[in-house]
Protein backbone atom coordinates (compact mmCIF):
# COMPACT_ATOMS: atom_id res chain seq x y z
CA UNK A 1 0.00 0.00 0.00
CA UNK A 2 1.01 3.47 -0.61
CA UNK A 3 2.06 5.60 2.51
CA UNK A 4 -0.53 8.08 1.47
CA UNK A 5 -3.50 5.81 1.92
CA UNK A 6 -2.75 5.41 5.98
CA UNK A 7 -2.74 9.30 5.78
CA UNK A 8 -6.40 10.17 4.45
CA UNK A 9 -7.60 11.33 7.74
CA UNK A 10 -4.87 13.38 8.62
CA UNK A 11 -3.28 17.11 8.29
CA UNK A 12 0.69 16.54 7.75
CA UNK A 13 3.78 17.49 6.44
CA UNK A 14 6.28 15.78 4.53
CA UNK A 15 9.45 17.02 5.89
CA UNK A 16 11.34 14.34 3.89
CA UNK A 17 11.12 12.26 1.20
CA UNK A 18 7.63 11.27 -0.08
CA UNK A 19 4.25 9.98 0.80
CA UNK A 20 3.44 8.19 -2.03
CA UNK A 21 6.22 5.39 -1.54
CA UNK A 22 5.15 1.85 -0.65
CA UNK A 23 5.35 0.47 2.85
CA UNK A 24 4.74 -2.80 4.12
CA UNK A 25 3.36 -2.49 7.48
CA UNK A 26 2.04 0.14 10.21
CA UNK A 27 4.16 -0.47 13.36
CA UNK A 28 4.47 1.72 16.62
CA UNK A 29 7.00 -0.76 18.21
CA UNK A 30 10.26 -0.42 17.19
CA UNK A 31 10.70 -4.24 18.37
CA UNK A 32 8.79 -5.28 15.32
CA UNK A 33 9.72 -3.01 12.90
CA UNK A 34 10.59 -5.09 9.59
CA UNK A 35 11.49 -4.19 6.03
CA UNK A 36 9.44 -1.73 4.31
CA UNK A 37 7.43 -0.46 7.31
CA UNK A 38 6.47 2.83 8.45
CA UNK A 39 7.00 3.81 12.20
CA UNK A 40 4.95 5.78 14.10
CA UNK A 41 6.96 7.62 16.81
CA UNK A 42 4.76 7.85 20.40
CA UNK A 43 5.81 9.53 23.31
CA UNK A 44 5.19 7.50 26.23
CA UNK A 45 5.73 7.99 30.15
CA UNK A 46 9.00 6.07 30.39
CA UNK A 47 9.98 5.94 26.50
CA UNK A 48 9.88 8.35 23.26
CA UNK A 49 9.44 6.47 20.19
CA UNK A 50 11.19 9.67 18.60
CA UNK A 51 14.72 8.41 19.79
CA UNK A 52 14.57 5.08 17.86
CA UNK A 53 14.21 6.56 14.45
CA UNK A 54 17.87 5.46 13.38
CA UNK A 55 17.28 2.01 14.80
CA UNK A 56 13.91 1.15 12.86
CA UNK A 57 16.02 2.49 9.93
CA UNK A 58 18.76 0.21 10.61
CA UNK A 59 16.02 -2.77 10.78
CA UNK A 60 14.30 -1.59 7.63
CA UNK A 61 11.43 0.92 8.24
CA UNK A 62 10.93 3.19 5.22
CA UNK A 63 9.14 6.32 6.89
CA UNK A 64 8.14 7.54 10.25
CA UNK A 65 5.35 9.39 11.79
CA UNK A 66 6.98 12.08 14.18
CA UNK A 67 5.64 14.83 16.38
CA UNK A 68 9.00 16.58 16.85
CA UNK A 69 12.31 17.23 15.43
CA UNK A 70 14.26 13.70 14.06
CA UNK A 71 17.67 13.35 12.60
CA UNK A 72 16.63 10.58 10.22
CA UNK A 73 18.78 8.97 7.82
CA UNK A 74 19.22 9.95 4.26
CA UNK A 75 16.61 8.06 2.48
CA UNK A 76 13.73 7.96 5.25
CA UNK A 77 10.68 9.80 4.76
CA UNK A 78 9.85 11.70 7.55
CA UNK A 79 5.50 12.94 7.61
CA UNK A 80 5.23 15.26 10.61
CA UNK A 81 2.02 15.45 12.32
CA UNK A 82 0.57 17.21 15.14
CA UNK A 83 -0.30 14.27 17.73
CA UNK A 84 1.09 11.25 16.61
CA UNK A 85 -1.35 9.32 19.32
CA UNK A 86 -4.03 10.67 17.04
CA UNK A 87 -2.16 9.79 13.99
CA UNK A 88 -1.63 6.22 15.01
CA UNK A 89 -5.67 5.86 15.59
CA UNK A 90 -6.99 7.35 12.41
CA UNK A 91 -3.57 5.50 10.09
CA UNK A 92 -4.39 2.23 11.93
CA UNK A 93 -7.87 2.46 11.07
CA UNK A 94 -7.24 3.23 7.25
CA UNK A 95 -4.82 0.32 7.33
CA UNK A 96 -7.08 -2.31 8.88
CA UNK A 97 -9.59 -1.29 5.77
CA UNK A 98 -11.77 1.19 8.46
CA UNK A 99 -13.20 -1.66 10.24
CA UNK A 100 -15.60 0.33 12.39
CA UNK A 101 -17.76 1.22 8.85
CA UNK A 102 -18.85 -2.21 8.71
CA UNK A 103 -19.81 -3.49 12.55
CA UNK A 104 -22.16 -1.37 14.86
CA UNK A 105 -19.81 0.06 17.57
CA UNK A 106 -20.93 1.13 21.20
CA UNK A 107 -18.79 2.87 23.37
CA UNK A 108 -19.83 2.87 27.12
CA UNK A 109 -17.39 5.53 29.31
CA UNK A 110 -17.87 5.96 33.52
CA UNK A 111 -16.38 5.78 36.74
CA UNK A 112 -18.22 2.27 37.65
CA UNK A 113 -20.58 0.17 35.83
CA UNK A 114 -18.37 -0.05 32.54
CA UNK A 115 -17.66 -3.42 32.73
CA UNK A 116 -21.00 -4.92 34.53
CA UNK A 117 -23.44 -2.89 31.62
CA UNK A 118 -21.14 -4.11 28.41
CA UNK A 119 -21.64 -7.79 29.70
CA UNK A 120 -25.37 -6.92 30.08
CA UNK A 121 -25.39 -5.57 26.52
CA UNK A 122 -24.23 -8.18 24.76
CA UNK A 123 -25.92 -10.89 26.92
CA UNK A 124 -28.94 -9.46 25.43
CA UNK A 125 -27.83 -8.96 21.42
CA UNK A 126 -26.62 -12.28 21.56
CA UNK A 127 -29.67 -13.48 22.89
CA UNK A 128 -31.73 -11.95 20.29
CA UNK A 129 -29.42 -13.66 17.85
CA UNK A 130 -26.69 -10.66 16.96
CA UNK A 131 -23.15 -11.62 16.99
CA UNK A 132 -21.46 -9.13 19.35
CA UNK A 133 -18.03 -8.86 20.25
CA UNK A 134 -16.53 -6.99 23.46
CA UNK A 135 -13.67 -5.69 24.08
CA UNK A 136 -13.28 -4.47 28.24
CA UNK A 137 -11.17 -4.88 31.70
CA UNK A 138 -11.37 -8.53 31.86
CA UNK A 139 -11.23 -9.64 28.19
CA UNK A 140 -11.58 -9.56 24.84
CA UNK A 141 -14.34 -11.85 22.80
CA UNK A 142 -14.97 -12.36 19.48
CA UNK A 143 -16.83 -15.66 19.12
CA UNK A 144 -15.44 -18.50 20.98
CA UNK A 145 -12.45 -16.87 21.29
CA UNK A 146 -11.51 -14.78 24.39
CA UNK A 147 -8.43 -13.44 24.99
CA UNK A 148 -7.76 -11.96 28.82
CA UNK A 149 -7.01 -8.09 29.00
CA UNK A 150 -4.08 -5.72 29.28
CA UNK A 151 -6.21 -2.86 29.74
CA UNK A 152 -9.24 -1.35 29.83
CA UNK A 153 -9.09 0.08 26.12
CA UNK A 154 -5.77 -1.19 24.04
CA UNK A 155 -4.06 1.00 22.24
CA UNK A 156 -5.58 2.00 18.69
CA UNK A 157 -3.59 -0.06 16.47
CA UNK A 158 -5.16 -3.36 18.42
CA UNK A 159 -8.58 -1.55 18.77
CA UNK A 160 -8.88 -1.81 14.35
CA UNK A 161 -7.13 -4.88 14.61
CA UNK A 162 -9.75 -6.37 16.66
CA UNK A 163 -12.11 -4.64 14.71
CA UNK A 164 -11.49 -5.77 12.05
CA UNK A 165 -11.35 -9.83 13.32
CA UNK A 166 -14.75 -9.33 14.45
CA UNK A 167 -15.83 -8.23 11.17
CA UNK A 168 -13.60 -11.43 9.67
CA UNK A 169 -15.65 -13.71 12.08
CA UNK A 170 -19.09 -12.44 11.64
CA UNK A 171 -19.55 -9.90 14.53
CA UNK A 172 -22.38 -7.31 13.66
CA UNK A 173 -21.86 -5.92 16.75
CA UNK A 174 -19.22 -4.93 19.09
CA UNK A 175 -19.35 -3.20 22.59
CA UNK A 176 -16.71 -2.01 24.62
CA UNK A 177 -15.55 0.00 27.35
CA UNK A 178 -13.90 3.40 26.82
CA UNK A 179 -11.20 4.45 29.68
CA UNK A 180 -10.86 7.94 30.06
CA UNK A 181 -7.01 7.65 29.93
CA UNK A 182 -8.41 5.84 26.31
CA UNK A 183 -9.79 8.56 25.28
CA UNK A 184 -7.16 10.89 26.52
CA UNK A 185 -4.77 9.32 24.45
CA UNK A 186 -6.49 9.04 21.50
CA UNK A 187 -7.20 4.91 21.26
CA UNK A 188 -10.55 5.39 20.04
CA UNK A 189 -10.28 8.13 17.49
CA UNK A 190 -10.51 7.28 14.07
CA UNK A 191 -13.68 6.67 14.01
CA UNK A 192 -17.38 7.73 15.05
CA UNK A 193 -18.92 5.35 17.52
CA UNK A 194 -22.66 4.79 16.39
CA UNK A 195 -23.75 4.60 20.32
CA UNK A 196 -21.48 6.61 23.43
CA UNK A 197 -22.54 5.84 26.64
CA UNK A 198 -21.98 7.53 29.76
CA UNK A 199 -22.54 6.14 32.95
CA UNK A 200 -21.54 8.18 35.90
CA UNK A 201 -18.11 10.30 37.19
CA UNK A 202 -16.70 10.34 40.45
CA UNK A 203 -13.13 11.33 41.21
CA UNK A 204 -10.54 8.84 40.46
CA UNK A 205 -7.54 8.03 38.31
CA UNK A 206 -6.29 10.94 39.66
CA UNK A 207 -2.47 11.31 39.78
CA UNK A 208 1.05 10.68 38.31
CA UNK A 209 0.48 9.31 34.92
CA UNK A 210 -3.15 9.87 34.92
CA UNK A 211 -5.33 12.71 35.13
CA UNK A 212 -3.74 16.00 36.65
CA UNK A 213 -6.76 16.56 38.45
CA UNK A 214 -11.00 15.50 38.41
CA UNK A 215 -11.55 18.49 35.43
CA UNK A 216 -8.79 17.08 33.13
CA UNK A 217 -10.47 13.53 34.14
CA UNK A 218 -14.16 14.76 33.51
CA UNK A 219 -12.88 16.79 30.37
CA UNK A 220 -11.66 13.20 29.05
CA UNK A 221 -14.67 11.35 30.09
CA UNK A 222 -17.20 13.86 28.16
CA UNK A 223 -15.16 13.63 24.64
CA UNK A 224 -17.38 10.34 24.20
CA UNK A 225 -20.61 13.00 23.44
CA UNK A 226 -18.35 14.59 21.15
CA UNK A 227 -17.14 10.98 19.56
CA UNK A 228 -20.57 9.07 18.27
CA UNK A 229 -23.80 9.57 16.82
CA UNK A 230 -26.40 8.35 19.44
CA UNK A 231 -25.27 9.28 22.92
CA UNK A 232 -27.38 7.55 26.35
CA UNK A 233 -26.52 9.05 29.21
CA UNK A 234 -27.76 8.56 32.84
CA UNK A 235 -29.22 11.91 33.61
CA UNK A 236 -28.91 11.33 37.56
CA UNK A 237 -25.06 11.18 37.63
CA UNK A 238 -23.38 13.83 39.83
CA UNK A 239 -21.65 16.72 37.04
CA UNK A 240 -24.07 15.78 34.45
CA UNK A 241 -24.44 19.45 32.84
CA UNK A 242 -20.82 19.58 32.34
CA UNK A 243 -20.57 16.25 31.09
CA UNK A 244 -22.96 17.23 28.32
CA UNK A 245 -21.42 20.67 27.61
CA UNK A 246 -20.39 20.50 24.10
CA UNK A 247 -22.01 17.07 23.25
CA UNK A 248 -22.66 16.96 19.66
CA UNK A 249 -24.44 13.58 19.58
CA UNK A 250 -28.23 13.29 19.28
CA UNK A 251 -29.57 12.02 23.29
CA UNK A 252 -31.23 9.22 24.97
CA UNK A 253 -31.96 9.59 29.11
CA UNK A 254 -31.95 6.91 31.81
CA UNK A 255 -32.07 7.26 35.51
CA UNK A 256 -34.17 6.93 38.44
CA UNK A 257 -34.86 10.47 39.69
CA UNK A 258 -36.89 11.49 36.81
CA UNK A 259 -38.98 10.65 34.27
CA UNK A 260 -36.50 9.95 31.39
CA UNK A 261 -36.89 8.36 28.39
CA UNK A 262 -36.48 4.63 30.56
CA UNK A 263 -36.94 5.23 33.79
CA UNK A 264 -36.48 2.83 37.09
CA UNK A 265 -39.70 3.21 39.36
CA UNK A 266 -41.07 1.25 41.97
CA UNK A 267 -37.41 -0.73 42.89
CA UNK A 268 -37.87 -3.64 45.25
CA UNK A 269 -34.09 -5.55 46.72
CA UNK A 270 -34.61 -8.70 47.92
CA UNK A 271 -32.89 -12.11 48.77
CA UNK A 272 -33.48 -15.22 47.86
CA UNK A 273 -31.00 -18.08 49.34
CA UNK A 274 -27.61 -17.66 48.47
CA UNK A 275 -28.17 -14.75 46.09
CA UNK A 276 -29.19 -11.03 46.24
CA UNK A 277 -31.43 -9.74 43.94
CA UNK A 278 -33.33 -6.47 42.58
CA UNK A 279 -36.32 -5.89 40.31
CA UNK A 280 -38.34 -2.64 38.72
CA UNK A 281 -40.73 -1.62 36.46
CA UNK A 282 -39.61 0.16 33.33
CA UNK A 283 -41.16 2.83 32.18
CA UNK A 284 -41.02 5.45 29.48
CA UNK A 285 -39.89 4.41 25.93
CA UNK A 286 -40.57 0.97 26.89
CA UNK A 287 -42.62 -0.62 29.78
CA UNK A 288 -42.37 -4.04 32.21
CA UNK A 289 -41.20 -5.38 34.65
CA UNK A 290 -36.95 -6.65 34.97
CA UNK A 291 -35.56 -8.50 37.32
CA UNK A 292 -31.90 -8.95 37.86
CA UNK A 293 -29.93 -11.02 40.03
CA UNK A 294 -26.97 -8.86 40.50
CA UNK A 295 -27.31 -7.08 44.03
CA UNK A 296 -27.72 -3.40 44.78
CA UNK A 297 -28.99 -0.10 43.06
CA UNK A 298 -26.18 0.53 40.50
CA UNK A 299 -27.48 -2.67 39.00
CA UNK A 300 -30.21 -0.82 38.21
CA UNK A 301 -28.73 1.83 36.73
CA UNK A 302 -26.49 -0.53 34.72
CA UNK A 303 -29.32 -2.55 33.32
CA UNK A 304 -31.50 0.96 32.26
CA UNK A 305 -28.47 1.75 30.14
CA UNK A 306 -28.31 -1.65 28.78
CA UNK A 307 -31.59 -1.54 27.75
CA UNK A 308 -31.28 1.76 26.35
CA UNK A 309 -29.24 0.71 23.97
CA UNK A 310 -30.58 -2.75 23.41
CA UNK A 311 -33.83 -0.89 22.33
CA UNK A 312 -32.02 0.39 19.47
CA UNK A 313 -31.71 -3.41 17.94
CA UNK A 314 -35.13 -5.14 19.42
CA UNK A 315 -38.42 -4.75 20.38
CA UNK A 316 -38.34 -8.32 21.84
CA UNK A 317 -38.84 -7.60 25.80
CA UNK A 318 -39.47 -11.15 26.84
CA UNK A 319 -35.93 -11.65 25.28
CA UNK A 320 -34.89 -8.86 27.29
CA UNK A 321 -35.81 -9.80 30.58
CA UNK A 322 -34.57 -13.21 30.51
CA UNK A 323 -31.00 -11.92 29.08
CA UNK A 324 -30.66 -9.41 32.05
CA UNK A 325 -31.87 -11.92 34.52
CA UNK A 326 -29.61 -14.24 33.74
CA UNK A 327 -26.46 -11.93 33.21
CA UNK A 328 -23.45 -12.94 35.21
CA UNK A 329 -20.18 -10.94 35.34
CA UNK A 330 -16.99 -12.38 36.47
CA UNK A 331 -15.32 -10.67 39.62
CA UNK A 332 -18.36 -8.16 39.45
CA UNK A 333 -20.48 -9.02 42.34
CA UNK A 334 -20.23 -12.11 41.24
CA UNK A 335 -22.45 -14.65 43.35
CA UNK A 336 -20.20 -17.68 44.14
CA UNK A 337 -22.84 -20.37 45.63
CA UNK A 338 -21.70 -22.37 48.33
CA UNK A 339 -24.36 -22.14 50.90
CA UNK A 340 -28.01 -21.41 51.90
CA UNK A 341 -26.90 -20.75 55.10
CA UNK A 342 -25.23 -17.64 53.94
CA UNK A 343 -23.95 -14.92 50.53
CA UNK A 344 -20.32 -15.34 49.35
CA UNK A 345 -19.56 -12.90 46.66
CA UNK A 346 -16.46 -12.16 44.87
CA UNK A 347 -16.00 -8.56 43.81
CA UNK A 348 -13.35 -5.94 42.44
CA UNK A 349 -13.85 -3.11 44.85
CA UNK A 350 -10.53 -2.28 45.07
CA UNK A 351 -10.13 1.56 46.57
CA UNK A 352 -12.34 3.45 49.23
CA UNK A 353 -14.92 4.96 46.49
CA UNK A 354 -15.92 1.00 44.98
CA UNK A 355 -15.84 -0.44 48.11
CA UNK A 356 -18.15 2.32 50.24
CA UNK A 357 -20.63 1.79 46.95
CA UNK A 358 -20.60 -2.00 47.26
CA UNK A 359 -21.20 -2.34 51.33
CA UNK A 360 -23.53 0.74 50.92
CA UNK A 361 -25.76 -1.23 48.65
CA UNK A 362 -25.19 -4.59 50.14
CA UNK A 363 -26.67 -3.00 53.63
CA UNK A 364 -29.86 -2.06 51.99
CA UNK A 365 -30.15 -6.06 52.11
CA UNK A 366 -30.21 -5.69 55.56
CA UNK A 367 -27.97 -8.96 56.15
CA UNK A 368 -27.62 -10.51 59.26
CA UNK A 369 -23.94 -9.42 59.41
CA UNK A 370 -21.42 -7.91 56.29
CA UNK A 371 -18.00 -9.34 56.37
CA UNK A 372 -15.49 -8.12 54.18
CA UNK A 373 -12.00 -9.65 53.74
CA UNK A 374 -9.55 -7.55 51.27
CA UNK A 375 -5.87 -6.32 51.11
CA UNK A 376 -4.01 -3.77 48.65
CA UNK A 377 -1.51 -4.08 46.14
CA UNK A 378 1.88 -3.39 47.09
CA UNK A 379 3.98 0.00 45.55
CA UNK A 380 0.70 1.90 45.44
CA UNK A 381 -0.15 5.00 47.09
CA UNK A 382 -0.66 4.55 51.41
CA UNK A 383 -4.16 6.87 51.21
CA UNK A 384 -5.76 3.80 49.25
CA UNK A 385 -4.86 1.48 52.36
CA UNK A 386 -6.01 3.93 55.09
CA UNK A 387 -8.94 4.83 53.20
CA UNK A 388 -10.05 1.03 52.89
CA UNK A 389 -9.51 0.29 56.56
CA UNK A 390 -11.65 3.16 57.29
CA UNK A 391 -14.26 2.23 54.88
CA UNK A 392 -14.33 -1.40 55.57
CA UNK A 393 -14.12 -0.73 59.65
CA UNK A 394 -17.08 1.84 59.88
CA UNK A 395 -19.63 0.04 57.13
CA UNK A 396 -18.85 -3.96 57.76
CA UNK A 397 -19.30 -5.93 60.83
CA UNK A 398 -16.38 -7.52 60.67
CA UNK A 399 -13.16 -7.32 58.32
CA UNK A 400 -10.68 -9.72 57.52
CA UNK A 401 -7.49 -8.07 56.43
CA UNK A 402 -5.20 -10.16 54.22
CA UNK A 403 -2.50 -10.05 51.49
CA UNK A 404 -3.68 -9.12 47.59
CA UNK A 405 -0.83 -8.29 45.12
CA UNK A 406 2.01 -7.44 47.29
CA UNK A 407 4.36 -6.83 44.74
CA UNK A 408 7.81 -5.36 46.16
CA UNK A 409 6.81 -4.52 50.05
CA UNK A 410 6.31 -7.29 52.57
CA UNK A 411 2.60 -8.52 52.77
CA UNK A 412 2.33 -7.46 56.71
CA UNK A 413 3.92 -4.02 56.30
CA UNK A 414 0.75 -3.25 54.18
CA UNK A 415 -1.55 -5.23 56.24
CA UNK A 416 -0.39 -2.78 58.97
CA UNK A 417 -0.84 0.11 56.86
CA UNK A 418 -4.71 -0.78 56.42
CA UNK A 419 -4.79 -1.36 60.25
CA UNK A 420 -3.87 2.33 60.83
CA UNK A 421 -7.19 3.21 58.65
CA UNK A 422 -9.50 0.30 60.12
CA UNK A 423 -8.47 1.98 63.76
CA UNK A 424 -10.37 4.85 63.45
CA UNK A 425 -13.54 3.46 63.14
CA UNK A 426 -14.81 1.06 65.57
CA UNK A 427 -15.11 -2.68 63.71
CA UNK A 428 -14.18 -5.85 64.27
CA UNK A 429 -11.71 -7.04 62.23
CA UNK A 430 -8.63 -9.75 61.93
CA UNK A 431 -5.92 -9.85 59.67
CA UNK A 432 -4.83 -13.35 58.36
CA UNK A 433 -1.97 -12.60 55.78
CA UNK A 434 -2.46 -15.85 53.84
CA UNK A 435 -5.85 -15.14 51.65
CA UNK A 436 -6.54 -18.47 50.93
CA UNK A 437 -6.65 -19.15 55.08
CA UNK A 438 -8.66 -15.73 55.07
CA UNK A 439 -11.48 -17.33 52.84
CA UNK A 440 -11.03 -20.66 55.10
CA UNK A 441 -11.71 -18.33 58.34
CA UNK A 442 -14.80 -16.72 56.73
CA UNK A 443 -15.94 -19.55 55.14
CA UNK A 444 -15.61 -21.90 58.88
CA UNK A 445 -17.06 -18.42 60.99
CA UNK A 446 -20.16 -17.56 58.62
CA UNK A 447 -23.09 -16.98 60.52
CA UNK A 448 -26.59 -17.66 58.52
CA UNK A 449 -27.88 -14.52 56.53
CA UNK A 450 -24.16 -13.16 56.76
CA UNK A 451 -23.00 -12.20 53.36
CA UNK A 452 -18.99 -12.12 53.25
CA UNK A 453 -17.66 -10.06 50.55
CA UNK A 454 -14.27 -11.23 48.78
CA UNK A 455 -13.38 -7.72 47.71
CA UNK A 456 -9.85 -6.41 45.82
CA UNK A 457 -9.11 -8.99 43.55
CA UNK A 458 -12.38 -9.80 41.02
CA UNK A 459 -11.44 -11.04 37.68
CA UNK A 460 -7.75 -11.72 38.20
CA UNK A 461 -6.60 -15.01 38.31
CA UNK A 462 -3.18 -14.57 39.67
CA UNK A 463 -1.17 -12.97 42.67
CA UNK A 464 1.76 -10.63 41.97
CA UNK A 465 5.05 -11.21 44.57
CA UNK A 466 8.45 -10.03 43.86
CA UNK A 467 7.67 -9.33 40.07
CA UNK A 468 6.22 -12.96 39.59
CA UNK A 469 2.40 -13.61 39.22
CA UNK A 470 1.78 -16.85 41.00
CA UNK A 471 -1.99 -18.49 39.46
CA UNK A 472 -4.17 -17.76 42.20
CA UNK A 473 -7.79 -17.63 41.56
CA UNK A 474 -10.50 -16.83 44.32
CA UNK A 475 -12.85 -19.24 42.69
CA UNK A 476 -10.24 -22.31 42.28
CA UNK A 477 -9.19 -21.48 46.24
CA UNK A 478 -13.07 -21.69 47.42
CA UNK A 479 -13.40 -24.69 45.41
CA UNK A 480 -10.37 -26.39 47.44
CA UNK A 481 -11.75 -25.19 50.57
CA UNK A 482 -15.55 -26.46 50.37
CA UNK A 483 -13.28 -30.01 49.54
CA UNK A 484 -12.17 -30.40 53.24
CA UNK A 485 -13.59 -32.01 55.99
CA UNK A 486 -13.75 -29.37 57.92
CA UNK A 487 -15.85 -27.13 55.84
CA UNK A 488 -17.87 -30.36 54.78
CA UNK A 489 -19.02 -31.11 58.41
CA UNK A 490 -20.20 -27.22 58.63
CA UNK A 491 -21.90 -27.18 55.85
Amino acid sequence: MKLKELLTKLDYKVVAGSDDIEVSHLQNDSRKVEQGDVFVCIQGAGFDGHQFVKDVFEKGAVAVVVMAEVDAPEGMTVIRVDNTRYALACMSADYFGNPAEKITTIGITGTKGKTTTSYMVRSVLESIGIKTGLIGTIETIIGEQVTPANNTTPESFIVQKTFKEMVDAGCECVVMEVSSQGLMQDRVSGFTFDYGIFTNIEPDHIGPNEHKDFDDYLNCKKKLLQQCKQGIVNMDADFIDQVLDGHTCSLETFGVNGDYDFTAKNISLFAKPGSLCVSYDLCGKLNFPIEIHVPGTFSVYNSLCAIAICSHFTENTEKMQKALEDVRVKGRVEIVPVSKRFTLMIDYAHNAMSLESLLMSLKQYEPKRIVTLFGCGGNRSKDRRYEMGEVSSKLSDFTIVTSDNPRFEEPMDIINDILIGVHKADGAYVTIPDRKDAIRYAILNAQDGDVIVLAGKGHEDYQEIRGVKHPMDERVLISEIMEEDEIKAIL
